[in-house]
């Protein structure tokens, strides 16, 4: 006991004490206040923002947050085979995604994200 007393300088007290029963851990916990309910605010890539006309069309909706503005690109790439077979990092693009793409041939993944911050308006 005195070498942990001198490990922990004499904490070990807390560490070494026997947890509460099931049976008062209930009752504590019964009469502690009830929970707020708080309003999440959805803030950064999860914030659902109006969008350009050509995300808008390319999406199918005036709105979207840019977490899923990537994941309707990434759809799109999957369901059309647009991946480079040799660098499965890098998209070639068609004429639909060269109207959200700045008219670019290919596209690395990376990329995706930071092109489309064209398309969502930037806030005051």
């Amino acid at each position: 006991m005195a070498s942990t007393a001198r490990i922990f300088g004499g904490r070990c007290r807390f560490l070494m004490a026997a947890a509460k029963s099931a049976a008062a851990a209930e009752t504590s916990t019964a009469t502690s206040e009830a929970p707020r309910k708080t309003a999440v605010r959805v803030t950064g890539i999860l914030k659902v923002q109006t969008v350009s006309p050509a995300l808008a069309e390319f999406i199918g909706s005036p709105e979207t947050s840019r977490s899923g503005a990537v994941k309707k690109v990434w759809e799109y790439v999957k369901s059309h085979n647009l991946q480079n077979p040799a660098n499965r990092r890098e998209i070639f693009c068609d004429d639909k995604l060269k109207t959200i793409f700045d008219g670019k041939d290919k596209v690395d993944f990376p990329g995706i994200a930071k092109l489309l911050t064209n398309h969502f308006p930037k806030t005051a």
